[in-house]
């Protein structure tokens, strides 16, 4: 199993940012996926999942409203679109896929939001 993100980076706060997750290993469209992210000096935490038919998302109170999670089963891949960020979302952010009670979790995409 393998979960690999892309898409961080260096965005001024209000900006927007698309992270992507590419998942392999696993049949995919059965599992759910999340996104979590770990900010320097604190413990990682919960930021979005998704079902595994992309019927149900979840949201951390903290994002709910600006971040949109989304998956493409034919591509394997699931998407954190960020709208409005703040500089309290800078952090690390990973994907996680829960395959057959076991967490497989990437290595992590840099987000940095300031001016």
């Amino acid at each position: 199993v393998q979960v690999v993100e892309s898409g961080g980076g260096l965005v001024q706060p209000g900006g927007s940012l698309k992270l992507s997750c590419e998942a392999s290993g696993f049949t995919f469209s059965r599992y759910s996926m999340y996104w979590y992210r770990q900010a320097p000096g604190k413990e990682r935490e919960f930021v979005a999942a998704i079902t595994s038919s992309g019927g149900s998302t979840n949201y951390a109170d903290s994002v709910k409203g600006r971040f949109t999670i989304s998956r493409d089963n034919a591509k394997r891949t699931v998407d954190l679109q960020m709208n409005r960020l703040k500089p309290e979302d800078t952090a690390v952010y990973y994907c996680m896929g829960w395959v057959a009670d076991r967490q497989y979790w990437g290595k992590g995409t840099q987000v940095t939001v300031s001016s």
